[in-house]
């Protein structure tokens, strides 16, 4: 069994250089997978491991970067290994939205049992801060999404809105809702709440049955999705686009496994398609051989 950790912590970080070559050796010496991105203001990542070599790299990060907790940490488990390789990145910002994060405002997290009530009022405007592929996904109930690629245009959407509402957002993790509440409390907006250890969180915390989460979760690994008790979901990646897909899409003309899906089909030149099934045929030349290749799911 793989057990899978989504973390954060905003912090002034020192040494980044020194500190990521050190735990990048630390990753691969102990077969830590996963993406760590470092920056001045914190640390935010996915890793996945084995129970006990998992423990000693959440110890690692918080001997390394000196602090004795996350922010927000999440833990799921999956039967294959979830991530291809290890990462540790530098980068401006942790989410990249021009903004810092000098401290964050903890009276503003709503716990999972407390969600429901306040996106059910009717004067809360719900916003999933995610971009829209994650959205078509799995969303809540009544939730707006911007349809914003790329976070660095969040403001734009977010300096529009009403300031006498009640604003509630959520992301996968939490991360990104930092940023987005940071930025309506600097702009004057008084009443700004955001889902504790978001969505991830959530489908952990709260009963299917008591749920205002319709579909699947988005998640950034080879599990593509996850459902409520966070286990795999039914979605898979289109190796064209490397956007999800549902078992809906693989029944359409236009998805061809290891090639193409009803999203980018008519996007892709013969060229791509050409290359994409040469590489499903090295796929399944590998599969049938009992070899290992790069795209395989790892079983314990």
């Amino acid at each position: 069994m793989f057990y899978i950790s989504g973390l954060y912590k905003f912090k002034k970080i020192l040494n980044i250089k020194k500190n990521k070559k050190k735990l990048q050796v630390f990753f691969i010496k102990n077969n830590i997978r996963g993406t760590v991105i470092i920056s001045k203001e914190g640390i935010n990542g996915t890793i996945s491991s084995n129970r006990r070599n998992l423990n000693l790299a959440l110890s690692k990060i918080k001997n390394i970067f000196k602090f004795n907790n996350f922010d927000s940490q999440n833990l799921s488990k999956s039967k294959f290994q979830v991530f291809h390789r290890a990462k540790v990145k530098i980068k401006k910002e942790v989410v990249p939205m021009g903004i810092k994060i000098l401290k964050r405002k903890l009276k503003n997290h709503v716990e999972p049992f407390k969600w429901n009530k306040l996106i059910g009022d009717k004067n809360t405007f719900l916003i999933d801060v995610r971009k829209p592929f994650e959205y078509e996904v799995g969303t809540f109930k009544n939730a707006k999404n911007p349809k914003i690629n790329n976070f660095r245009d969040f403001p734009n959407y977010l300096q529009n809105l009403n300031k006498n509402k009640n604003i509630a957002m959520f992301c996968t993790g939490g991360i990104r809702c930092e940023k987005a509440s940071t930025y309506l409390e600097k702009k004057g907006f008084k009443n700004v709440y955001q889902l504790k250890g978001g969505v991830i969180n959530y489908l952990k915390k709260v009963k299917k049955s008591n749920s205002l989460w319709k579909g699947e979760c988005y998640v950034f690994d080879n599990r593509v999705s996850i459902k409520h008790g966070l286990i795999p979901g039914t979605f898979s990646m289109c190796s064209g686009c490397r956007k999800p897909i549902s078992m809906k899409d693989k029944k359409s003309k236009k998805y061809e496994e290891g090639v193409s899906c009803p999203n980018c089909h008519d996007n892709l030149t013969n060229s791509q398609k050409d290359r994409f099934r040469m590489r499903q045929k090295q796929i399944l030349l590998a599969k049938r051989t009992g070899k290992k290749h790069i795209f395989q799911k790892e079983y314990n």
